[in-house]
This record gives C-alpha cells, structure tokens and sequence, in this order.
C-alpha cells in the first residue's frame, strides 16, 4: 500500500491483470506484458493507493514520474498525493503517459501544468483496413507484399514454444545488422524482445512468425488492450528482404485477431522515419497523451 512500493515481477500479473480487466485501458503502455518485459528499462514499482493501481517508473537519465492509474475513485486526490509524494521525495511532480480522459479529470487541479506528449502518442488502426490494404492509400503498401510474394516463398505459423529459439536468432542477427550496441535504446527494446520470448509461457500475448524458405525471418507478438482494440508490442523483421514487414503486419492481424475492430501500433517516440511509416498506414485516430507538472 502506497507509499510503500514493490517491483514488478510474475508475481503482480494476477492482481495487475485483474484491474486491467476490470477498467479497461485506452494506452498501449497498460498490459501486463509490456510493464513485465519494459521492467528492467522502467524500473517499474508498483503500489495501490485510494483503489487505484499505481505505478512508479524511472528510465534511465530522469527522475521518476507516475504513469495514469488503473481502477475507479476520485482521481484529482490520487494525483494530488502522487504529486505530492514526488515533491516530498525532492523531485519534480510528474505525471506522464496521460490519456485524456484522466487529463480531464484532474487538470483542475491548483498549479498544474500540462504538455501534449505526442512523441508518446498512440496510433490506432482500423484492423480490416491493415489486412485488406484496399483503396489508392494502400497501394504503396500492398505493391511491396504483391513484390514480396512473387520473389519468395513463405509461410506463417503462430509463435509457439518450439519457435521460441529462431526467433532469438533473428532478434541476435537483426541486432547485428543494427549495431544496437552503440543504441542504448535498441538495447534496451533487444532485453525486451528476450523477456518478452523467453517468458512466453507465462505472459498473456499471441505471436506468429514468417518462415521464408524455412529459416524464421519475421516475428511478431500482441493482445488485447481492451475489448475493441488489440495492441501490437513487437514486429520485426529481416531488413534485408523488403516486405516482409509489411506482410508479418498484416498476416498476424488475419491470421489472430481479424475479429477485433481496431489494433494500436504504440507510439512514434519522435523518430522521423517511424513516425512516417505509422502515417503511412493511415490512422483512424490517434491517442494522445499528456504529461502534467504541478508548480505549486
């Protein structure tokens, strides 16, 4: 109980999934799988105070910050206490990764101040409009997999445990072709992939691979944010064969969730090629996010 606070592990995913399940999240950060396998990067603790889930993080380089909370309750005095156990700690009050619906709630309160995040902002899709890539604003898009399909034979599989070891391969190869040792951040998403695969048994996503004359070149996972809305955490892909990121996309949502009406991408985190690329297949809304300081 706040303020006491615990870090996250196996252990929190019955009492964390139990409050997602009960109050539906909106953002793409709120699964289990993502705080459990973005733990060691976040530093993730967790707590509940005033029947709320609330969670602590402090990446690398920052101070730490409170990410929205999960449950039912007057929200304005959570904030009011997370921001004032910031203060008393002899850090900046913060609150980040806010969706709109809780910034209204609680932009009343004295001194806050408010920022759009939209480095943080969440890209949703319809899921038919990725699978069936209809219409002249796909064609790009649908061009690259007819090209794909004419020059390689391939096949997609759910991700299974027995599939667990290629596509450590292919994370370990991707990584090389990267350099993701001189990317912190391509380090830190890497220690996400391993946690995310090797604990696939106990986590609560889907996943699928594309073999390409045999050999695993794709992967793939997600779940559910919420009952209309699946999330999708992780795709990669062999860079070297152009497509195939295009079409682990769009085979995953056929194959796994074509019955759900709309997937959230995650976020840009203000990369110019990425954020790009997300435009590129068109949005039906976005997700924004904010972040609030409280001066006094």
């Amino acid at each position: 109980m706040f303020p006491a606070f615990e870090a996250i592990s196996l252990q929190h995913q019955i009492l964390i999934e139990d409050f997602m399940r009960r109050n539906p999240p909106e953002t793409s950060e709120m699964t289990f799988t993502n705080l459990f396998i973005w733990r060691h990067y976040y530093q993730f603790q967790v707590t509940l105070h005033q029947g709320f889930l609330t969670l602590l993080a402090q990446p690398p380089g920052t101070t730490p910050f409170f990410f929205p909370p999960l449950g039912k309750g007057d929200l304005q005095s959570w904030a009011f206490d997370c921001l004032t156990y910031l203060r008393d700690q002899g850090f900046p009050p913060r609150i980040a990764r806010i969706p709109e619906s809780v910034f209204k709630e609680i932009s009343n309160l004295p001194g806050l101040t408010s920022v759009l995040d939209r480095d943080n902002s969440d890209y949703v899709y319809r899921t038919q409009n990725l699978i069936l890539l209809s219409g002249n604003k796909y064609h790009t898009l649908k061009n690259h997999i007819n090209r794909f399909n004419k020059k390689y034979a391939w096949e997609y599989f759910p991700l299974t445990t027995d599939l667990v070891g290629e596509c450590l391969d292919l994370q370990e190869e991707w990584c090389r072709l990267r350099q993701c040792l001189e990317s912190p951040s391509l380090l830190s998403e890497e220690q996400a992939i391993i946690e995310a695969i090797k604990h696939k048994d106990f986590l609560n996503y889907r996943g699928g691979v594309i073999r390409v004359l045999g050999k695993v070149e794709a992967f793939t996972f997600g779940e559910l944010l919420n009952p209309e809305t699946v999330v999708i955490h992780i795709e990669k892909a062999n860079p070297e064969l152009p497509g195939l990121y295009s079409l682990i996309q769009q085979q995953f949502l056929e194959q796994e969730w074509s019955p759900i009406p709309y997937v959230n991408r995650e976020q840009d985190l203000g990369i110019e090629g990425l954020r790009r690329a997300k435009l590129s297949y068109h949005p039906e809304f976005m997700i924004n996010k904010y972040m609030v300081t409280q001066n006094k």
